[in-house]
């Protein structure tokens, strides 16, 4: 039995090839994601590699936002995981950190000689806006696929308010909107599964 006998079919139709694919997708992935690495993510796994459908990547996304360290570190690791195990998961975990960590070091280096001047703070401005503008685009492009989500789209649209109104407008610690939405939204999504989908 090969690594990945243990994936459903309907999953295995557009799969890594091999750990050293997983390992140059996601090196590929890590130097595109300058300032907003969602939608590069999105664009890569889902349209372009089709290793996950939309509602497969929202559903995985939301987890890797949970767990502790950087989302699309979190993801690689579960991607690289259902493919190949635990060396599948090494793999696109070095896929996303060796390339970066390299240029980081080096773009360190040559940040301290001009990180004073104007120029290198209206650049640092410039790219926090882009970031924002990808992340919005990223989030409207994945609203479809909330559409077939088993809580139904208003309650989700409505998690979603909430957790904005909660972190945006009231400033409230992370750590409490995830415990209290997220937790809201799990017991929902638990009740409506166990009544066969039907709120």
């Amino acid at each position: 039995m090969t690594d990945t006998d243990t994936i459903p079919q309907a999953a295995a139709a557009a799969q890594p090839r091999s750990k050293t694919d997983l390992f140059l997708s996601f090196s590929w992935l890590a130097l595109q994601g300058f300032g907003g690495v969602l939608a590069v993510v999105q664009r890569e796994l889902v349209e372009k590699k089709r290793w996950m459908t939309r509602e497969q990547f929202v559903e995985d996304w939301a987890v890797a936002q949970i767990m502790p360290g950087p989302n699309v570190v979190n993801l690689s690791l579960m991607i690289g995981g259902r493919y190949f195990g635990l060396r599948g998961a090494l793999a696109a975990l070095s896929g996303m950190l060796v390339a970066p960590l390299i240029i980081v070091l080096l773009l360190a280096a040559l940040y301290g000689s001009v990180a004073d001047t104007a120029a290198a703070q209206g650049a640092l401005r410039g790219m926090g806006a882009v970031a924002a503008g990808l992340i919005t685009a990223t989030g409207i492009k994945l609203i479809a696929a909330l559409s077939t989500n088993a809580m139904g789209l208003p309650v989700c649209i409505g998690l979603a308010a909430l957790t904005f109104a909660g972190v945006a407008l009231l400033h409230l610690p992370l750590a409490w909107v995830l415990l209290g939405v997220g937790g809201g939204g799990c017991l929902w999504a638990y009740r409506v599964l166990g009544n066969g989908g039907k709120a």
